[in-house]
């Protein structure tokens, strides 16, 4: 049996104390992005997933406060990198609206709140608590947990570089079971991953992205694919996913992360030493 996307074309509520939040003078940029992940939000829903896929979860509509809080607070100005996960986790974004977006570090350390509405369709094994979810995220955890302890601030971290998937849906099995989009059907993946590769060219460009940083070689796989050709040329680079189901990961993934950065030559950005390099 197909499932059906019901997302609205817009968010399913307009909350006064976002609408009241003072922003930067480049407000247009974060109001840019969120546009473009609305009309993203459109086009999939345009789409049917058959089997193996039972209940779909759209993160940037049903929590669009605290993903909009996240854009907005930290999406003020151009970035030269662009880490690019996949799709959301079912303890991650799925419950914060942040990417990678373990519940601890979303509340305490980016400051990222707001309250979680409940998905058109949820499955009773993977109930959406919102920040009050009591499983953390190990992928996450990791992964800011790394740059919490290499920036040290937020604004260190956002000054050069954001966080992003490439595809906003998490896609469960009947059972309950997270799926990856590599897991779907070849044809609503294929369809599925097109459209996201072009929102993906158009976020790259709007943001004045110059390093795509695909976390897990899929994301990097379908950047390379996206971006090739476009102009002016974005690079696109890979890092080792934090997934607690990689044996390489488990043996030290934040040692091979810094590794990873060193050599791409961006920890000068991640530290205060960047501090006085302009975004470019």
């Amino acid at each position: 049996m197909a499932v059906s996307q019901t997302f609205p074309l817009g968010p399913t509520h307009e909350p006064a104390s976002a609408l009241m939040e003072p922003l930067p003078c480049t407000r247009s940029l974060a109001e840019g992005f969120l546009e473009e992940e609305l009309r993203l939000n459109a086009e999939l829903s345009q789409l049917q997933f058959p089997e193996p896929v039972g209940v779909i979860y759209n993160p940037v509509d049903y929590a669009w406060e605290p993903h909009r809080n996240y854009v907005t607070r930290y999406c003020q100005g151009p970035k030269e990198v662009l880490f690019l996960g996949m799709n959301p986790g079912p303890f991650g974004m799925a419950q914060t609206g942040v990417p990678f977006g373990e519940v601890n570090v979303v509340r305490d350390w980016l400051g990222v709140g707001g309250p979680v509405l409940t998905p058109p369709q949820e499955h009773p094994k993977r109930p959406v608590l919102g920040l009050e979810c009591p499983q953390s995220e190990v992928s996450g955890a990791r992964f800011w947990g790394f740059f919490r302890t290499l920036c040290g601030q937020p604004q260190v971290f956002f000054r050069h570089c954001f966080v992003h998937n490439l595809c906003p849906l998490l896609f469960l099995a009947p059972s309950g079971r997270n799926l990856t989009p590599a897991e779907l059907p070849a044809k609503q993946r294929e369809q599925l991953l097109s459209i996201c590769d072009a929102a993906l060219c158009r976020q790259v460009q709007l943001l004045g992205v110059r390093l795509v940083v695909g976390v897990g070689r899929l994301a990097e796989q379908r950047a390379r694919r996206a971006l090739a050709g476009l102009t002016p040329e974005v690079q696109v680079e890979g890092l080792l996913h934090p997934s607690p189901r990689s044996a390489q990961a488990n043996k030290g993934w934040e040692t091979a992360a810094r590794e990873r950065l060193q050599e791409l030559g961006l920890l000068p950005l991640l530290t205060d030493e960047g501090s006085a390099r302009p975004t470019q």
